[in-house]
């Protein structure tokens, strides 16, 4: 399902807080495919869940060795 491929989390349970809280989201790691983004209480900054994202078109085009880049 298209719809939910760019899902975001607007709230998670957090452990420390021990309820549901807004969460925010924070770049972890750029991939050759994708992003590695973690969730963070927004109330005390606990981890309280990643994801990763898969790179969509324009995103982090690079041309090949032969000169040519990947979406042509």
């Amino acid at each position: 399902m298209d719809q939910f491929d760019q899902f975001r989390a607007a709230s998670l349970y957090c452990p420390k807080c021990r309820t549901a809280t807004p969460a925010r989201e924070r770049l972890l790691l750029v991939l050759p495919d994708g992003e590695l983004m973690e969730y963070l209480c927004a109330r005390c900054g606990t981890s309280v869940g990643k994801k990763k994202t898969r790179a969509g078109l324009g995103a982090g085009l690079l041309p090949r060795p032969g000169g040519r880049p990947d979406y042509l």
